[in-house]
């Protein structure tokens, strides 16, 4: 059996970067699904909601494409987080057991680490990435939610318009141009309508929610080190890594759902929407800002509007989507990292040549 590869903080990042995703590329329609669930206050019809039926409507009404929407703002989000959680993860981690390396008598076994302490190195690693790149997470988000139908009506800042064409009987017909949902498109009218404050919404309860990734790899480095001392074989089987990996997911993700909706309604707006009831399945007004609010609801104020209206299991609207999606995307990731991180040692030795042989015809 193959050891475990030893990288160091950037190649540990990258191997996180290259599964996180492949990893979110493979389940990318459920987490689609899942957001517009998510954003969606709940309706009349609860089968609406259900993962399935969400996913054939898209497909019905918005093709494939449907599907796919945000991918690439998506994928840059979950290249940078990966990158940035798991570098940040690693550091902390490496520089912690090394003072902890110090401290203990020379030849003395290192013991694995508590439960609590995984947590708050997680929890570090996390508020740390988090920070850096929510702006991109912001930007999918809206991206995904969609805003089909909307037009702007500010000057200067428009990115969908009317246009009249006469019509062979001499009138004149209303032609709707297709909005510009673009990375960058998105993101200026963000900027425009929020200032700059407005890449970083959902910040907080982000924040909060770095006990879910925490809690995710505490679990699965705690179950990992009983497994491994339970053998002789230093190294876990993908599968075994598949089924750790999900029951670790879905453990942080029952915890820490209610901020995981409230999030993403703050990243939507669609509090804002739900306010005017202007929001629907397949195609939430989200985008629709309410210019003179100078302050929009946070995550409290959600999880008390939702507890108020539905109770309880409002809290837990659409929790079977994204358990679904994340679990195995999770999963996915545990079982593809090992190789990631082989594939991210040949990439580090590849570039570290072309640098090197770069260098010496420079020279």
């Amino acid at each position: 059996m193959s050891k475990p590869v030893k990288l160091t903080p950037f190649g540990a990042a990258l191997a996180g970067a290259l599964s996180g995703c492949f990893s979110t590329a493979v389940v990318y329609p459920l987490d689609v699904a899942k957001t517009r669930i998510q954003a969606l206050p709940k309706g009349k019809d609860k089968d609406n909601l259900s993962m399935l039926s969400v996913i054939v409507r898209i497909f019905s009404r918005e093709g494939l494409a449907g599907l796919y929407k945000g991918f690439g703002a998506t994928m840059l989000n979950t290249f940078s987080m990966q990158y940035a959680y798991f570098f940040f993860y690693s550091f902390v981690r490496n520089s912690y057991m090394t003072r902890l390396t110090a401290r203990l008598p020379k030849g003395s076994k290192l013991p694995p680490l508590g439960v609590g302490t995984e947590l708050l190195l997680g929890a570090i690693a996390g508020a740390l990435a988090q920070i850096f790149t929510i702006p991109v997470s912001v930007i999918a988000t809206r991206q995904q939610v969609g805003r089909v139908g909307q037009s702007k009506s500010r000057a200067g800042s428009t990115n969908a318009s009317r246009t009249n064409t006469p019509a062979p009987n001499g009138t004149a017909t209303v032609k709707e141009e297709k909005t510009d949902d673009s990375f960058l498109a998105v993101g200026r009218e963000i900027v425009e309508e929020e200032g700059i404050t407005g890449l970083w919404l959902g910040l907080k309860p982000g924040l909060v929610l770095t006990v879910n990734p925490a809690i995710t790899y505490g679990v699965y480095e705690r179950v990992k080190s009983i497994m491994l001392l339970a053998q002789s074989d230093q190294s876990m089987s993908p599968w075994f890594s598949f089924f750790v990996g999900a029951f670790s997911k879905t453990l942080a993700t029952i915890v820490t759902y209610p901020y995981i909706m409230a999030k993403v309604r703050i990243q939507a707006r669609s509090a804002d929407a739900e306010d005017a009831q202007e929001s629907s399945i397949d195609a939430p007004k989200a985008h629709q800002y309410h210019h003179n609010h100078s302050q929009h609801p946070g995550a409290i104020d959600i999880l008390r509007r939702v507890l108020q209206k539905e109770g309880l299991v409002g809290w837990y609207q659409g929790m079977q989507a994204q358990i679904i999606k994340a679990v195995l995307s999770q999963a996915l990731l545990f079982m593809s990292k090992e190789q990631f991180e082989r594939w991210a040692l040949v990439i580090m030795i590849a570039f570290a040549r072309l640098s090197s042989g770069g260098a010496a015809v420079t020279a």
